[in-house]
């Protein structure tokens, strides 16, 4: 069952990925302060993760700090060698934090997993966006197909954040 509105982000160990390096820590500790957006992707370096999800976020990170938004964050189920080049590649560290949930267990733990074995990948993160506020889950948006960048694009969350 995925997480729902009201629910607190669990403590899963994972490795979050800064412009300051790679640390061990919990996924409750990386989200648990302020006004977070935190969305998931299949992979790092993937067609639609690459090229549509992660640039609406960088192009707009000026925005939702301007709302209000502490921290944006970008979850995928591939290991912190992956994601730091990913985050390197795009020049994203400095205004996107990531979690990397290289077995998927917090994708698994907060329901948002998807098994994508069919195309080699193993279980991923589905495409979703949250917006998080001291911990607890306030909005989840989930794509209704793969390879779309809508619901969780964005320019949706940011509405979504203006509206709270």
């Amino acid at each position: 069952m995925a997480i729902a509105p009201g629910q607190p982000i669990p403590a899963v160990p994972v490795k979050h990925v800064t412009k300051a390096g790679v640390a061990d820590a919990s996924a409750a500790e990386i989200l648990g302060g302020g006004t977070v957006i935190m969305f998931t992707v299949p992979g790092a370096f993937t067609p639609t993760c690459h090229v549509d999800h992660l640039p609406g976020y960088l192009l707009t990170a000026d925005d939702f700090k301007a709302a209000g938004v502490d921290k944006i964050v970008c979850a995928t189920a591939n290991d912190h060698h992956v994601v730091r080049a990913w985050a390197e590649a795009t020049d994203a560290l400095d205004k996107v934090e990531f979690i990397a949930d290289g077995l998927a267990e917090f994708a698994k733990a907060i329901g948002l997993d998807r098994d994508l074995s069919a195309g080699g990948l193993g279980t991923r993160f589905g495409r979703h966006a949250l917006i998080i506020v001291d911990g607890v889950v306030k909005t989840v948006n989930t794509e209704a197909a793969p390879g779309e960048v809508v619901e969780s694009g964005a320019p949706v969350m940011l509405d979504a954040v203006k509206a709270l």
